[in-house]
């Protein structure tokens, strides 16, 4: 938004949507207790829409609530009050000022780990339709020492068949794909047998639970940040050809293979976040997709002269692609969003950046089957 010409010749700044919508838990926060005061307020004009889910154990449910008569609170029902533990909520609120304008935020929180107990949260979720290259992940709440017996209580097929392997990140994360992306039409099933399994001293599972997922058409892009181009190939054909700007040669945009894990219309970016002190902070970034867990996102760019794409790297790292303020949907970064699912695969080259670590994101595609295969905690 642009600045607004007060009275007296004063210069006004129109509220950012961190300050038009205040959500409670903060964005990030962590921990949260089961009676924490989930509540979203408008500080002027109106609420439009909110959507508050909680996720807890790879499954998002809806959270029921209203907003208020005069359209400045938004408050879950009487029922939802209580939060539940060992789970992330996600709240995303679109709101109108004073003078009609639109401002959308998207925040998440976390509940305290039920005691004693692990649960995996699973990407993706169930019933999903995703891109060839998706990676199954389950993160745990708790790091995992019996880590040959959770193994043995996860299993992941496929139809038509194809070996599915694990890999262990850390002691927190365990992953799951094919030598080679999956196949259209693919149906995976992931069954979690961990009720009552030991994780570690004292802590046992709590899952018993059945996941299917889908694998949607073959869309594969690859950027080309040397031509500051975008080539998007869908069953093997070049649909699209954009022009982008990706990390500048200090901030060059890593290489290889990197897969959309999640998708937000609109998002903030803040550089403290990702290790840039405060060079940014942007708190309506328009169609945003991530590909790594350390920042890097492909996104909508309102703020980079016309110019920019197609002719300079100017990013942290991001790759951009042309928007508006607010979000075109017929912009090439609306286009793109619209179009992509999560799992679908992003490819890097010529940036001058190192290969992105297998484990950043769902990276895995960067490393060797044989490798793979060899972090399986079962013989």
């Amino acid at each position: 938004m642009g600045t607004l010409l007060a009275g007296c010749g004063a210069m006004i700044e129109p509220q950012t949507p961190a300050q038009l919508i205040e959500v409670t838990p903060r964005d990030g926060a962590e921990d949260v207790t089961a009676k924490g005061n989930l509540r979203v307020t408008a500080t002027e004009g109106r609420l439009d829409k909110v959507e508050v889910a909680r996720r807890s154990r790879g499954a998002a449910h809806a959270v029921p609530g209203s907003i208020s008569s005069d359209g400045r609170t938004w408050r879950p029902s009487e029922s939802a009050r209580r939060l539940k533990l060992g789970s992330k909520y996600t709240v995303d609120v679109v709101a109108l000022d004073d003078e009609g304008r639109r401002a959308a935020r998207h925040t998440t929180f976390t509940t305290k780990a039920q005691p004693r107990r692990f649960i995996g949260f699973f990407t993706p979720e169930h019933r999903q339709t995703v891109g060839t290259g998706m990676i199954l992940s389950i993160r745990f709440n708790r790091p995992i020492a019996e880590r040959e017996a959770v193994e043995r209580g996860i299993r992941v097929t496929a139809s038509p068949p194809v070996k599915v392997a694990p890999h262990w990140f850390g002691a927190s994360r365990l992953d799951f794909r094919p030598e080679e992306y999956w196949k259209p039409g693919t149906r995976v099933t992931l069954d979690l047998r961990l009720r009552g399994v030991r994780g570690a001293p004292d802590v046992y599972g709590v899952q018993r639970k059945t996941v299917h997922f889908t694998v949607g058409r073959d869309q594969r892009t690859v950027v080309d940040a040397r031509r500051h181009t975008m080539t998007v190939h869908r069953n093997g054909e070049v649909v699209r050809r954009v022009p982008v700007t990706t990390g500048s040669a200090k901030n060059p945009t890593y290489t290889g293979d990197m897969v959309i894990s999640e998708k937000f219309e609109v998002t903030r970016m803040n550089a403290r976040t990702v290790g840039f002190g405060g060079e940014y902070d942007i708190e309506d970034v328009p169609h945003a997709m991530r590909l790594t867990d350390s920042g890097t996102f492909l996104h909508g760019n309102y703020w980079a002269p016309k110019r920019t794409f197609g002719k300079a790297n100017v990013s942290h790292g991001c790759i951009g692609l042309r928007d508006r303020k607010g979000g075109d949907p017929g912009s090439p970064a609306g286009t793109f969003f619209r179009e992509s699912l999560t799992g679908d695969v992003v490819t890097v080259k010529n940036s001058g950046e190192r290969t992105v670590a297998p484990g950043n994101g769902l990276g895995g595609w960067n490393m060797p089957w044989s490798s793979w295969t060899d972090g399986s905690a079962l013989d």
